[in-house]
């Protein structure tokens, strides 16, 4: 069995409103579910994709209001990789963050930036067969657009320790001693190793909370079954509604999850509207009307492209 790379990576923000504007609005990506967060339903959890939400493109938030600011370190990812077609859309996003007020670094086939309130992002020229999952915007050529994630850089004190378990558990192929890639059928994501730095790390806002790898359908209650036999503490697997679930910590302290591929955003709402209401699993609707008054309200990101 082989997992088909990253399902989506969720993060934190203290501030959905301008999280929206940069993620839907600055980088195009369309905004696919607005939804809460299930362990914690006061809270929103806001999806970012390509048009049809699609796996492997998703980068979801929790919206903690007010939240402080969070530190990446060992047993933390922090940066998360997009793909694009080619350096002109380097030179196109270069220009495009810069006259949103975000500074950027170009390095060899790559821009590195911050989103505003510090996670680390990157754009990088890719050669690949994968599929490209892509957002239509009205302001991004459709040849610049977004691609879906490439991969996730993580801090770590010890690569080594992880080695068994990414290797022979998770059936990631190695790279080098601190460089994985995980590919299935479909496609596939790097998941890297660099030197934690001195401080500790610190949750909060501008911060991973965690990395989902794919799974088809069938296969997801098999490697729940992989896990629990390396020893690593497993939850049971959860119904997400949009998919299923499983989490644990790989053994560098990075919280991982397995999502299954489906049964997909348009289970509740037409393809064609996604993420435009709060669209709340059925055993959650009861608290709509209260949920309703509690959630931070959200602009529309495609009718704010002249302030996005």
């Amino acid at each position: 069995m082989k997992l088909e790379g990253i399902h989506h990576i969720t993060a934190i923000t203290g501030d959905a409103p301008s999280n929206v504007r940069f993620y839907a609005g600055t980088l195009g990506l369309r905004m696919v579910k607005k939804s809460v967060n299930q362990d914690d339903p006061t809270v929103y959890h806001l999806f970012y994709a390509d048009d049809k939400g699609g796996a492997g493109s998703d980068i979801t938030f929790f919206e903690y209001p007010k939240a402080a600011r969070g530190r990446a370190g060992a047993g933390m990812v922090h940066r998360i990789v997009w793909r694009v077609g080619s350096d002109e859309a380097l030179d196109f996003w270069s220009k495009r963050l810069e006259s949103h007020g975000i500074r950027s670094e170009r390095v060899n086939s790559s821009l590195r930036f911050d989103d505003p309130e510090g996670l680390g992002l990157e754009l990088s020229v890719v050669t690949t067969t994968d599929e490209p999952l892509s957002a239509h915007h009205p302001e991004i050529p459709e040849e610049f657009a977004l691609q879906g994630f490439d991969g996730a850089r993580a801090f770590t004190d010890n690569a080594a320790a992880s080695a068994e378990f990414l290797g022979g558990t998770l059936n990631f192929d190695a790279q080098s001693k601190s460089a994985w890639t995980s590919r299935g059928e479909q496609r596939g994501s790097f998941y890297v190793y660099d030197e934690a730095p001195s401080d500790p790390g610190l949750s909060g806002a501008g911060t991973v909370h965690h990395v989902a790898w794919a799974s088809p359908m069938d296969e997801h209650a098999e490697w729940r079954g992989r896990v629990v036999n390396a020893g690593v503490d497993v939850t049971p697997i959860i119904d997400r509604f949009y998919f299923k679930s499983i989490y644990f910590r790989e053994p560098s302290g990075v919280l991982f999850e397995i999502a299954t591929l489906g049964p997909g955003f348009d289970v509740d709402e037409p393809l064609e509207s996604l993420g435009q209401r709060l669209a709340l699993p059925p055993d959650y609707e009861h608290l709509r009307e209260k949920l309703e008054k509690v959630l931070t309200p959200l602009p529309d990101p495609r009718n704010e492209m002249g302030n996005t």
